[in-house]
C-alpha cells in the first residue's frame, strides 16, 4: 500500500502557542501553499482521508481528490487545558513532569501521547486492512509522528527527535499490508 501523509498547511496562529485540537483558521498564505501540494500529487487515490479539523479539511477539499472521510481519530493530541495558551505561560508544576514523561503522562482535561498512539494505531490497523493500493491522508504533526514510528518501529519516546514535518509536507511512504505489519 502506497500512503501520502500530508501535514496541514500553515495555520494562522502566532509562534509558541499551544493549540493541539484548537480549531484554526489557515494563514493567508494557505492558496500558494495548497497549489505546491496539488501539483506534487500524481494519480488516482483509491482512499482518502482527513482528520476533521478545519486546517485539514479545508486543505483535503481544495486538492480535488474526492470526499474525505473525515476521520476524528486523526486529529492532533488533545492538549486540554493548555489549548490556546502560551508554552511560556503554562504552569511549569504542570509543564516539567509532562515533559519529563509526556508518553504517559495525561496533559490537564486532555491526552497523554499513548493516549494519541492507541486512536491513531487503531485507525491505521483498520487502513491496513482494506484493499486500498494508494491511500491520501490530511493530517498534523502528531498523528504523521505516530504513523512513521509505527512503520519504522521506532520508539514513540524518540517521535519527536527523529520525524519532524513541516507544514504542507508530503510524506510517501510504501506500506506492508500483511505480514510484517506493525500494530
Amino acid at each position: 500500500m502506497e500512503i501520502y501523509l500530508i501535514r496541514h498547511t500553515k495555520p494562522d496562529i502566532a509562534k509558541g502557542i499551544c493549540y493541539g485540537q484548537s480549531d484554526l483558521r489557515v494563514a493567508d498564505t494557505f492558496i500558494e501553499e495548497a497549489k505546491k501540494i496539488g501539483n506534487g500529487l500524481h494519480g488516482e487515490f483509491d482512499g482518502f482521508y482527513s482528520s476533521p479539523l478545519m486546517r485539514c479539511h479545508q486543505l483535503a477539499e481544495i486538492l480535488e481528490q474526492g470526499t474525505p472521510v473525515l476521520e476524528p481519530r486523526l486529529k492532533e493530541m488533545n492538549f486540554g487545558q493548555w489549548e490556546m495558551q502560551s508554552w511560556d505561560k503554562i504552569p511549569k508544576s504542570e509543564l516539567c513532569p509532562w515533559m519529563k514523561d509526556f508518553v504517559n503522562r495525561r496533559v490537564p482535561d486532555g491526552e497523554s501521547m499513548a493516549q494519541l498512539v492507541s486512536r491513531v494505531k487503531a485507525w491505521y490497523g483498520e487502513l491496513l486492512s482494506t484493499r486500498a493500493i494508494r491511500v491520501l491522508v490530511v493530517t498534523h504533526g502528531g498523528p504523521i509522528r505516530v504513523i512513521l514510528s509505527l512503520i519504522n518501529g521506532t520508539p514513540i519516546e524518540d517521535a519527536f527527535k527523529l520525524y519532524k514535518p513541516h507544514f504542507g509536507e508530503v510524506i510517501s511512504l510504501d506500506c506492508p499490508t500483511e505480514n510484517g505489519t506493525v500494530l
